[in-house]
């Protein structure tokens, strides 16, 4: 197929593009750069610098056979700060590009979506049917973006697809994470382990869970990739399907510091802090549907593999950890999705 990448140039857009060219697809990645990084565009991707509200002017260009929607703001924290950003960016930049893909009649749409849109669930493992009900802008702009590519679903026979990702971490091969302000645990951890942040800071001890922190489903960015190129395959015209992305496994913060202390043979010092308003105890997903709809299951369920393969290129590539790191400390509270 000749697929559309929005946000691919980031973390989960280029390691899902790396896949797509060597499922034999061709890709065409569109990114402003704002996050995303130049280098990390796979060699054989065609790329765009431009703003997701200008894919039209690609589309019109040549046919497509479907777009992967990365492109989005996704750092809670700074939803809460500022939400008009985010309905801005995440709903309006979505529906201009809907507007496009209708326009020049792409068939296949696939939605990068979170776990975030479920806040704090009644019930664990989370599936698809339990309650969505966000505790911030940013889950809040996801799930407005599931309801609307339902409607162009059912109103116009797009084929979609959305996944809701729990805690990514991982690389793959030459693509890995790397952001300029950084917010996730693993890499936050192993930026301790790096000798660039002093200590890392565990948000709450005192949770209802088997050690006193948070547990959350860590899942591999690899698995999660792999997702998307089944997703192109079993989009439906005229239906909207809905798939959590999990391992269906709950790993603690303490459980994540301790095997990156395994993974990396390295100190990793930390402090107690306050818990963190708006953290759920537990977040694990069921991922049944996605195993039924896409035939997809989690091939790297491993916590301490997902780490040394991070570990790995956080170590290879210089260019991870912000440089205004040095010195400064880790806040070890379970990510966002």
């Amino acid at each position: 197929m000749r697929v559309m990448v929005t946000g691919g140039a980031g973390y989960i857009g280029s390691v899902t593009t790396a896949m797509l060219l060597a499922a034999g697809h061709e890709a065409t990645v569109l990114d402003d750069l704002s996050t995303g990084h130049r280098d990390a565009v796979p060699d054989g991707a065609r790329f765009v610098e431009a703003d997701v509200r200008a894919a039209g002017d690609v589309l019109a260009r040549e046919p497509f056979d479907a777009v992967l929607h990365f492109a989005a703001r996704s750092v809670v924290a700074d939803s809460v700060a500022d939400p008009a950003a985010y309905w801005h960016a995440n709903v309006g930049g979505t529906t201009a590009l809907l507007d496009a893909v209708r326009a020049h009649r792409v068939p296949r749409f696939v939605f990068s979506s979170t776990a975030a849109v479920y806040g704090d669930p009644a019930e664990v493992p989370i599936a698809e049917t339990s309650a969505t009900q966000p505790t911030n802008p940013y889950g809040a702009t996801k799930l407005a973006v599931d309801h609307m590519i339902g409607s162009h679903a059912t109103a116009y026979g797009l084929a979609a697809v959305s996944l809701r990702y729990f805690n990514v971490a991982g690389a793959h091969g030459d693509f890995g994470e790397r952001h300029a302000r950084e917010t996730h645990l693993v890499p936050l951890v192993l930026e301790v382990a790096r000798g660039l942040r002093e200590h890392i800071v565990v948000h709450g001890t005192d949770w209802d869970t088997p050690d006193g922190t948070c547990v959350r489903d860590y899942i591999h960015v690899a698995d999660l990739a792999r997702a998307h190129v089944l997703a192109l395959d079993a989009a439906t015209p005229g239906r909207h399907e809905v798939c959590n992305l999990g391992n269906g496994v709950g790993f603690s913060v303490r459980d994540v510091i301790e095997t990156a202390r395994r993974v990396t043979g390295r100190e990793i010092p930390e402090r107690q802090g306050p818990r963190r308003a708006g953290d759920p105890a537990v977040l694990v997903a069921a991922a049944d549907r996605a195993a039924a709809f896409l035939g997809w299951r989690p091939e790297h369920r491993d916590l301490a593999g997902i780490i040394a393969d991070a570990w790995a290129f956080h170590r290879a590539d210089e260019r991870t950890g912000p440089a205004a790191a040095v010195a400064g400390t880790a806040e070890a509270g379970p990510e966002g999705s």
